[in-house]
């Protein structure tokens, strides 16, 4: 068997700077909550379909089962373990909580990091922006409509 080749990576997740030896084809998710212990982003497709484990990176969305380890050599990553602070939700989180936005749960850390991002690229979504913006994150429980709901409330 042939030795795999491996590389020592350094990133800043949630403003803590790590540095680890990874597998050059460790997967960016894997990397997440395997070796930073950072288990809020969820494995759900392995796809890139279902968007239960979107995080930013450098500012842009990226789902992290579709991207390797290595290629966020360098990045600054923000999970859904950042977006608190103080143990306190942030108002997005909130409005999570207060517009019954999620059932089950799953679907909820990207459904999270999808409206972080939409909602830092416009602070005054429509509900066709809401939605567009969530498009590439599968929830199976809610039906969507108190998401939007979330969302909008947040935006607020």
């Amino acid at each position: 068997m042939d030795a795999v080749s491996s590389r020592t990576i350094t990133v800043e997740v949630n403003g803590e700077q790590y540095e680890r030896e990874v597998e050059a084809r460790r997967l960016l998710i894997h990397f997440i909550r395997d070796d930073l212990s950072l288990t809020g982003s969820h494995i759900g497709c392995d796809t890139g379909n279902c968007g239960a484990c979107s995080v930013l990176i450098d500012g842009v969305l990226v789902k992290s089962c579709m991207m390797l380890a290595v290629q966020a050599d360098g990045a600054k990553i923000e999970t859904v373990e950042g977006l608190a602070s103080d143990g306190e939700l942030n108002g997005l989180q909130q409005a999570f909580s207060d517009h019954h936005a999620l059932q089950c749960g799953y679907c909820t850390p990207g459904m999270l990091m999808s409206a972080t991002a939409l909602l830092r690229e416009n602070g005054s979504p429509s509900e066709e922006e809401i939605r567009k913006g969530i498009q590439g994150n599968i929830c199976r429980c809610t039906g969507y409509v108190n998401i939007v709901e979330a969302i909008k409330a947040a935006a607020q």
